[in-house]
């Protein structure tokens, strides 16, 4: 089954606590992953004042610069694995290195109906 492990933190926190991960040590938790056949794809994001939000209302488009919300902790980055069950998605999950100074919500993926 295919879980998305989203990864949230303060950006203004994530590279400046004592405990915040390095590029390099999410880059080889990546590739241990990847290494074991659960990774399916993985991406850090850019900072939350490049994001875009676009929405559609009543067949009328609205372009809004920034994010979606003013929260506390931003979309830092996702990791999209395959994992036998929710179990083994939170021991993913729970490795990953951001989680440390942030928060990794995980969440099935739900397959389209046609």
């Amino acid at each position: 089954m295919k879980y998305l492990c989203l990864v949230y933190s303060d950006e203004q926190l994530l590279h400046s606590l004592p405990d915040s991960p390095a590029d390099t040590e999410c880059m080889a938790y990546a590739e241990a992953v990847q290494g074991s056949g659960r990774m399916l794809a993985a991406e850090a994001l850019a900072s939350v004042q490049s994001a875009t939000t676009v929405r559609m209302r009543a067949g009328k488009l609205s372009i809004t610069d920034g994010p979606f919300a003013e929260t506390k902790e931003q979309l830092a980055g996702f990791y999209l694995i395959e994992a036998r069950d929710l179990n083994e998605a939170l021991q993913v999950a729970g490795h990953i290195p951001a989680a440390r100074v942030g928060s990794v919500e995980v969440r099935p993926v739900r397959q389209l109906n046609p």
